[in-house]
């Protein structure tokens, strides 16, 4: 593959023109920060003294995030609880200029909140407060109602599957078909266990770990690798699978073609939080600019080294993209033959 400055910087001016649906489950992430002197008496557990606090969007929402961040418009479709945890997500939003008008309220549910408390830079312990049952049909015919009102706008659909209970078999059904009909791009970053409802998607972006689950055979070698990003290429019918291995990069399957080995470009690591969420919207954002699915690959690599640097959840911006793509251009690191 030729990835060059030029290139780079053709596809970074396309940026910021498109208009991208999520639709997903839409959370907050609360962290706590803190630290440990002692052991409780009570069990033999740390006593962390909470310093200071805040609060981000997660799940879809963190992807509304980093498509926002990329310069492109999100448009964020998902259900929330009516309590004070969906006030906070909406002034999260408005911060970051991404509109709520898509956000469906159940009155039946609670607005996912997942709280991690940090010690020393070392995750102590999450809690998460969630509803995980599906949709009822009233509810889901809303947000297909609101999923079609924008269907003629927008140009790629993220799926942000976190099996929390708003992706039921049958709404992700009606959307693919309207989809299929209107050349929609439909990413999906997936829940293992919904792994096979994912039929003739444009790109899904599982881990290593979720891949090998969902095609039961576990990744550990370069054969194993090429079986099982084969193997879901044609079980699902996919035009691509994005296989996320953490520290070993990213590879990249399409329909006949050779699969694409992409080495990390972290230099540093400090949370993997969100990656995926970075990794999907950089990709669907590059191919609304026009990048090939390979391209695209390689734009969401970058995305997600850079992120992975951040404690929490983080975003990244065309220009630390730019910066970062070159970088690795000129030290000639982009892609490698092996997995």
């Amino acid at each position: 593959m030729s990835l060059n400055v030029e290139r780079i910087n053709e596809i970074i001016r396309q940026f910021g023109k498109s208009k991208v649906l999520i639709l997903g489950d839409i959370m907050l992430d609360e962290y706590l920060f803190g630290r440990v002197d002692r052991i409780s008496p009570e069990a033999p557990v740390p006593v962390v003294e909470i310093l200071s606090d805040k609060l981000l969007l997660g799940g879809a929402a963190n992807v509304a995030a980093n498509i926002r961040a990329l310069g492109d418009e999100p448009m964020l479709l998902g259900v929330v609880g009516a309590d004070e945890a969906s006030v906070k997500l909406s002034q999260l939003l408005k911060h970051h200029s991404i509109s709520d008008d898509f956000c469906v309220t159940d009155q039946s549910r609670q607005t996912t909140i997942k709280t991690r408390i940090i010690a020393h830079s070392q995750q102590i312990v999450r809690a998460d407060r969630e509803n995980r049952h599906e949709l009822s049909a009233e509810v889901e015919q809303v947000v297909f109602g609101r999923f079609m009102a924008v269907s003629d706008q927008i140009k790629a659909v993220i799926i942000s599957d976190y099996g929390k209970g708003v992706i039921t078999l049958s709404l992700l059904q009606r959307v693919m078909d309207i989809c299929r009909q209107k050349g929609i791009f439909v990413a999906v970053d997936p829940k293992e266990t919904h792994f096979h409802n994912y039929k003739k998607v444009s790109v899904i972006t599982p881990n290593h770990h979720e891949a090998g689950f969902a095609y039961g055979h576990r990744i550990i070698t370069e054969a194993d690798l090429i079986e099982v990003g084969n193997g879901l290429l044609k079980e699902l019918e996919a035009q691509s699978i994005l296989i996320t291995r953490g520290p070993d990069g990213m590879s990249l399957f399409q329909l006949g073609e050779e699969p694409t080995h992409i080495p990390t470009f972290a230099r540093k690591v400090f949370d993997v939080t969100g990656a995926g969420d970075t990794v999907i919207a950089t990709f669907v954002s590059a191919i609304c600019a026009g990048a090939t699915l390979t391209e695209a690959a390689v734009f969401s690599n970058a995305g997600a080294g850079i992120t992975v640097g951040e404690v929490g959840t983080a975003t990244v911006a065309p220009p630390q993209l730019q910066k970062e793509l070159e970088r690795n251009v000129q030290n000639g690191t982009l892609v490698s033959e092996d997995a």
